[in-house]
């Protein structure tokens, strides 16, 4: 049992999100982390402790950052959303109106809202793609033009655990002239002045924390490619096991997967969506693409049900995905458990980064104590 030092500060009111997250040190073998909780614009908790690495040997500190995983969709669903806002982007047109290329392979009809809610039928690549292959965006999104839906778009969810960065994020590409990676730099961690990155300069690596994986964990899918979600999931996997805390992994830009930030950073950016006006986006743009179910289904990578809007995971009572007890909850986890959400009825930003990974897919152990102590302070 590890006993960590907390640092940072925290309301009185909400000591109990303090000891929470203090607990996952003794009951979840957490190794280094960050919390933050936002509330009505004002910061109440900003928390970090334990160790980079490891071999903990390396402190956690406040600007410590690290790979968020799939946390990273839901900063590249803020900013397809804001080019909605802005009026250059309309969900219900289909992709091939921004990307011709995209228009082969039986595509032509698929919508931008189909990638948004992981219903396009693109969540696995049949080519064989050498090792590597993940790493280089022209690659993939060849690949992805050239691919036949492996389900007819709009009559099935399936997660698109990889391809939906690509998928996405050539799309705010062909619109902005921008990477979604340099599009985040600009328009939404640069303004919020948070520490947000898709793609990260080696100037950041020696405050990066090194994942941890899950013990007893192996690369997800290797050895089960005949089903779909091992297609999905194990699209990187078995190319990327023992990289992700490589240079090149983490100057990549994979909108799904490698955004590396922080506690702070994920509740400052949901804090921004969770209040709308005057924030990243309207308060229109932030219930269409944010708070409004666009659809709600039994996923067919991940084996139980979903419900999302516009690129962001929406909470369910009951379900794997249970954020607090408001159902417009809207966010998005990351593999491990990293987890960002925004809930609009109480103006909660919610931010949680860690670098020791959990096994499993959905909710993780560490969440709830510390979600709950959050509302039960409110």
């Amino acid at each position: 049992m590890f006993i960590c030092e907390l640092h940072g500060t925290c309301e009185p009111r909400f000591g109990a999100v303090r000891d929470a997250f203090d607990a996952n040190w003794t009951d979840h073998a957490e190794v280094g982390a960050s919390l933050c909780v936002i509330v009505g614009g004002e910061t109440v908790v900003d928390l970090w402790g334990g160790h980079a690495d490891a071999e903990r040997s390396r402190a956690w500190e406040r600007d410590t950052i690290a790979n968020v995983y799939s946390s990273t969709k839901g900063i590249a669903a803020a900013a397809a959303a804001m080019l909605v806002d802005r009026g250059e982007l309309d969900v219900e047109r289909p992709v091939a109106d921004y990307w011709p290329e995209f228009g082969q392979a039986g595509k032509s009809e698929i919508r931008v809202r189909h990638l948004l809610t992981h219903e396009a039928g693109l969540a696995g690549v049949d080519e064989d793609l050498p090792d590597g292959a993940v790493l280089d965006w022209e690659r993939m999104i060849g690949a992805l033009e050239r691919q036949a839906p492996i389900w007819t778009p709009g009559e099935g969810m399936g997660y698109h655990a990889i391809t939906y960065g690509w998928l996405v994020g050539e799309v705010i590409r062909r619109i902005d002239g921008r990477t979604c990676g340099e599009f985040v730099r600009d328009e939404i961690a640069g303004p919020l002045g948070v520490d947000f990155f898709i793609g990260l300069p080696e100037s950041e690596d020696s405050r990066t924390a090194d994942l941890l994986p899950a013990p007893g964990a192996g690369p997800i899918g290797v050895g089960t490619q005949d089903n779909l979600a091992a297609r999905a999931l194990g699209l990187a996997a078995p190319r990327l096991a023992g990289t992700v805390n490589s240079r090149e992994w983490r100057a990549a830009e994979l909108p799904a997967a490698n955004g590396h930030g922080n506690g702070r950073s994920l509740a400052t950016i949901y804090s921004s969506l969770a209040q709308g006006g005057g924030g990243l986006l309207s308060s229109d743009s932030i219930e269409a693409c944010g708070a409004t179910e666009h659809a709600a289904r039994e996923d067919m990578v991940l084996g139980f049900l979903v419900r999302r809007s516009l690129g962001f995971i929406l909470s369910t009572a009951g379900g794997r995905y249970e954020w607090g007890p408001n159902p417009r909850t809207f966010g998005h986890s990351g593999a491990g458990g990293s987890l960002g959400f925004a809930d609009p009825d109480a103006e909660i930003g919610f931010g949680y980064v860690m670098n020791q990974m959990s096994a499993g897919l959905g909710a993780d152990p560490r969440w709830k104590p510390m979600i709950d102590a959050v509302y039960a302070s409110l």
